[in-house]
């Protein structure tokens, strides 16, 4: 297990080096991105900022007004597993070069990773405040009307934010191995089936 410190834009040779379980300190640019924003952009539909190798994070953040710009109160990670059904095509369209979230995402996506060189790096969950203080600064919020804040894509700028490697860009995801892993130990504390009562003769 390694320590790696990692600043966007991100390369995908940077990308392609990470392996399970690095344990991941991220900076600069990331964008939070929900159920609504992955539906619009796997309709076809298109952003003012450009996603072309972003970092896509899910995450429903709570921003408050600050002076003349925006406060990231929380910013924990959502379910990514929702967002299974659009990931591959995004990866595939945008050539997003990081997904964060938390509980990981399913085959389609670990093949897109491999294919176009992408990482899923898993956020800790409830850590919201924790998380926010890893967010310096909110450069911009695209459809904000559109959407409302939680489902918005909010440009933020993230220091220093702490995440692991759980499904790298090489075919391989730490949730398929515990997934077997815990299904091979649960066959062996189970009982063996009971047999049945004798018949009374």
């Amino acid at each position: 297990m390694r320590s790696v410190r990692l600043l966007t834009p991100l390369s995908e040779e940077a990308v392609r080096a990470l392996r399970l379980q690095d344990r991941v300190s991220l900076s600069g640019t990331v964008f939070s991105a929900r159920d609504a924003v992955h539906a619009y952009l796997a309709g076809g539909g298109d952003l003012p900022c450009s996603l072309r190798q972003a970092v896509i994070y899910h995450c429903g953040p709570v921003v408050v007004p600050e002076g003349n710009g925006w406060r990231v109160t929380a910013a924990g990670p959502t379910t990514s597993m929702r967002e299974e059904p659009y990931m591959a095509e995004l990866i595939r369209r945008f050539r997003f070069r990081a997904v964060i979230g938390k509980g990981g995402l399913g085959p389609a996506t670990l093949a897109a990773c491999a294919r176009y060189g992408c990482v899923y790096l898993h956020a800790v969950g409830g850590a919201a405040q924790v998380l926010a203080t890893a967010v310096r600064a909110v450069r911009a919020v695209h459809m904000l009307e559109q959407f409302g804040a939680p489902e918005a894509v909010w440009e933020l700028d993230l220091a220093a934010f702490p995440a692991v490697v759980t499904m790298d860009a090489h075919g391989e995801s730490l949730h398929d191995v515990v997934r077997r892993a815990s299904e091979t130990r649960l066959r062996q504390l189970l009982p063996a089936a009971a047999p049945a009562p004798p018949g009374r003769g």
